[in-house]
């Protein structure tokens, strides 16, 4: 977040015509496309189409970069890579107990795009909104209803499709290991266990029940871990942005509050990397995990 990209906070407050909470409000909205009559379902189109770039960039400089890898000295950008798989591979060997080829490059794929889209909010809050909307006022059109929101993370919808993602995942992983039997089998015997039948029938609703709240809890822990943390600190950024929009209101006050707005910007940025890569990790680990504990027989 730089000096130039945080001094246009007021400008933009200002044009609106609400102030601070018309530009919070405004970068905050989602660009967004009804589906059907009686807007049957509302798709963000933003969110959508930032992880479909993202996902494709991602294919792109990996794929490039196994075809283009050499047996010699490997060069900056092929380092960089091999030790983001080093690295990946390490965890999920130590991690994960059952045998998948799927694993492996599933726990690499979740980490690199979800730190990509973490690392949208890296990018000055207003610099794709306000280019967005200076298309809109080109094309003839009001650039205060050009919406956009550039970190997917951020968005429920996003974080919630992830986590129903590895939940399907873990149903497959465990049926694929244990066999329809044996996985719908522990749901009724695990984790409270008995050896005549009758105790088996009376444990039977206690261990299903537990079984459906444990298998509910990991997507929805996921979601809001993941969504929480990002939606926060766009916030801040946001928040940040404000700050000489707010002393403007004070005569003499924006001189003052300008290198302020700096250091809060660039202490956020630095701390905010770390909250970044760590969710990444985070996410990818819980999945690992979860992947793992459905493979493994009770």
């Amino acid at each position: 977040m730089t000096v130039e990209h945080t001094g246009q906070a007021a400008e933009h407050a200002a044009e609106s015509g609400g102030g601070a909470t018309q530009y919070i409000q405004h970068h905050l909205h989602h660009l967004q496309w009804q589906v059907g009559e009686g807007k049957f379902m509302t798709l963000n189109i933003d969110s959508v189409a930032i992880t479909l770039g993202l996902a494709l960039l991602f294919l792109f400089f990996f794929l490039l970069t196994a075809r283009r890898a050499t047996a010699g000295v490997p060069g900056k950008f092929q380092a960089f890579v091999e030790m983001i798989v080093g690295f990946v591979d390490g965890m999920v060997r130590e991690t994960f107990h059952g045998r998948s080829k799927l694993i492996a490059p599933l726990s690499l794929t979740i980490f690199c795009l979800v730190f990509l889209m973490n690392f949208m909010d890296m990018i000055p809050v207003d610099w794709l909104p306000g280019a967005w909307m200076k298309g809109h006022e080109l094309a003839g059109n009001n650039p205060h209803e050009a919406f956009l929101r550039v970190v997917p993370t951020a968005d429920l919808n996003t974080t919630l499709g992830l986590s129903l993602t590895v939940f399907l995942l873990i149903q497959v992983f465990g049926i694929s290991h244990k066999g329809i039997g044996t996985f719908t089998a522990e749901a009724f015997t695990a984790p409270f266990h008995a050896s005549g039948p009758v105790g088996k029938v009376l444990l039977a609703f206690p261990n299903i029940l537990l079984r459906v709240i444990e298998e509910l809890v990991r997507p929805l822990s996921l979601t809001l871990r993941l969504f929480g943390n990002m939606y926060a600190g766009e916030l801040i950024f946001i928040l940040i942005a404000l700050m000489t929009w707010n002393a403007a209101l004070s005569s003499g006050m924006t001189y003052v509050m300008a290198p302020l707005q700096f250091v809060a910007g660039f202490v956020w940025t630095a701390f905010h990397i770390l909250v970044i890569t760590l969710q990444a990790f985070i996410f990818m680990m819980l999945t690992i995990v979860y992947l793992s504990m459905a493979a493994e027989n009770h």
